[in-house]
């Protein structure tokens, strides 16, 4: 099989060495292609250098931070040299044949820069304000990650796109995964994140068909809503199935993909 998964940013301050040890297991009868995130580092290196951070929400509840400039360059620094070497040395050690790439290497990713930004203010309203790099994908060199893939390594892939106008675009971390998964057709996709799965009344759903997930939008966390909108995104592609998962777990890909815990996003 081939499967891509998505390590959260919220369980990467330390590379957990459960991942590491799974990865290369699961390696031993799949093919993986890896996606990671970093949010949360992007904002200590930020406060670090003084460069304030700034979020903003949209009109479906969408967190997202506002890039300008400034924090395009640390957003780049952080993602694609920081958190993504930290990753490559981990699994190297493991004598994982990772390949650290962010989405502007080949034209990995490539995406449509956001001219503008609906956003909900303080007091409610909406409001449309400057997109920034912020970006949307549109397209993904599936070529070159078959290249690697078919020689045995493993692409460990960083969200910064390439523009239109050739210039880095901060894309979302979930979706990013879920073109890939697409572009692939891979069977299954794997979002790990910090906790156990999609929560409705304080309890995990085990399963979930995509048609059934637009009904409970409204009850699921900010943070998920994005994982959500990944996996339908991944399933309208091709994908098998999506499992969002804990990543803090023992063996967390194992487990999701013999279906040991999660929710279970389906087309049926």
């Amino acid at each position: 099989m081939l499967i891509v998964v998505k390590v959260g940013g919220s369980i990467l301050k330390e590379v957990p060495p459960e991942i590491v040890s799974d990865i290369k297991s699961v390696l031993s009868e799949h093919q993986l292609v890896l996606v990671h995130g970093g949010g949360k580092g992007v904002t200590e290196v930020a406060s670090k250098l003084g460069k304030e951070q700034k979020f903003v929400f949209s009109p479906t509840g969408f967190r997202s931070r506002y890039t300008d400039k400034e924090t395009m360059e640390i957003f780049t620094m952080v993602m694609a040299g920081k958190i993504n070497k930290k990753l490559v040395s981990a699994l190297q050690k493991q004598e994982i044949p990772v390949v650290g790439l962010s989405g502007l290497d080949g034209y990995l990713l490539r995406a449509e820069r956001k001219k503008r930004l609906i956003v909900v203010n303080e007091q409610g309203r909406k409001q449309v304000i400057d997109g920034g790099y912020t970006g949307k994908v549109n397209q993904v060199n599936a070529s070159l990650l078959k290249l690697l893939l078919d020689n045995g390594y493993v692409p460990l892939v960083s969200p910064v796109a390439v523009s239109e106008e050739f210039e880095p675009l901060n894309v979302d971390a979930d979706r990013t995964a879920a073109n890939i998964a697409g572009a692939l057709k891979a069977d299954k996709l794997v979002l790990l994140t910090d906790v156990e799965g999609l929560m409705f009344n304080d309890k995990v759903v085990p399963e979930l068909c995509v048609d059934d997930v637009e009904s409970k939008l409204k009850k699921i966390g900010g943070g998920m809503i994005t994982k959500v909108y990944a996996a339908k995104e991944a399933l309208k592609n091709g994908v098998g199935e999506v499992v969002i998962c804990s990543g803090v777990r023992k063996t967390p890909i194992s487990s999701a993909l013999k279906h040991e815990g999660g929710t279970v996003i389906s087309s049926e």
